[in-house]
């Protein structure tokens, strides 16, 4: 799809904005706290320390911290991704660091853009983001997004979904302004479902990936999180201006069922287990029932990107 670029003078200020709160990715251990060796195992639950940008993980109620820093983190099986913006770099630039199970560097790629989201699908084998960009033409806003994603067995990297041929009913839709994000995988590595955005409006996309077609199911739906068991998705749905409230969707029904977390949640739900949902919000990680029972309860503080181990 073609762009058309906007004068850098009118997005830089937009940019500059973007590239403040994040902190650069690397094994860095200059931090007070000595830097942890961690190894990805089943059952953990790692996070990203708001207050340094370092890796962690909670282990019987002990904190680890290790020494590779990003702005997004998530993992599944022995691959974790990494996203981190490159310091000082106008317009943003982030590299997608591809690690294996002791959270080395296994793969880089350098893409334009500042962090927002990240995945890995269950069998370990997609490593998907989502970054925000700018300089598109029809972006109200000043920004849009690049929801891409890399092969860890193949190598093969695609850039940007955005050519995905998507239909509403039988019909192919077409629109300039179509943007993708929040990219989720089934386990069968195959099937993957996004948040589709176009003329203000937001769109859950179920797509096959070896087919690579689409089609949408269900509106206002963003940053969409698939249950270990394929059968529900959480995600946020808009109820007002900058408002979101968490919700999960039941893909054969379609039946929705809201959280019982009632404040306002920007960001991208994960599954700790078929039961429980887990977010960041106001500088801490979070626990809420799947089924809109029982009430929110802290995990982790001073912690964001929360991630689970398989």
């Amino acid at each position: 799809m073609k762009k058309i670029v906007l004068a850098l003078a009118g997005t830089a200020l937009l940019i500059a904005a973007a590239v403040v709160y994040t902190v650069s990715a690397r094994h860095d251990s200059a931090d007070a706290a000595p830097a942890a060796q961690l190894t990805l195992s089943p059952g953990q639950l790692l996070f990203r320390d708001t207050a340094t940008g370092r890796v962690g993980v909670l282990s019987q109620g002990e904190r680890r911290l290790s020494g590779l820093k990003c702005d997004r983190f998530a993992v599944a099986k022995q691959t974790a991704v990494c996203l981190a913006v490159q310091p000082g770099t106008l317009p943003a630039v982030t590299d997608v660091l591809v690690l294996d199970d002791h959270l080395a560097v296994r793969h880089t790629e350098t893409l334009p853009g500042t962090p927002s989201r990240a995945r890995v699908s269950p069998d370990g084998e997609r490593v998907d983001w989502t970054l925000f960009v700018t300089g598109d033409s029809y972006a109200q806003t000043g920004f849009s997004t690049r929801a891409g994603l890399y092969e860890v067995d193949t190598g093969r990297l695609v850039k940007t979904i955005e050519e995905l041929p998507v239909f509403v009913g039988d019909k192919r839709y077409f629109a300039a302004d179509v943007n993708y994000w929040g990219i989720t995988f089934a386990p069968d590595g195959n099937r993957f479902y996004a948040t589709l955005g176009s003329k203000g409006k937001t769109y859950l996309v179920e797509a096959d990936y070896k087919r690579y077609r689409g089609k949408t199911v269900r509106e206002n739906v963003e940053c969409p999180s698939l249950s270990p068991d394929a059968t529900r998705v959480a995600f946020k749905k808009k109820v007002g201006d900058g408002v979101w409230r968490l919700s999960v969707l039941d893909l054969k029904t379609m039946a929705e069922t809201e959280l019982a977390e009632t404040r306002s949640v920007d960001d991208e739900a994960l599954w700790q287990d078929d039961h429980t949902v887990l977010y960041g919000l106001d500088n801490a990680v979070w626990a809420v029932p799947a089924d809109g029972s029982g009430a929110p309860r802290k995990l982790v503080d001073g912690a964001a990107s929360p991630a689970v181990t398989g």
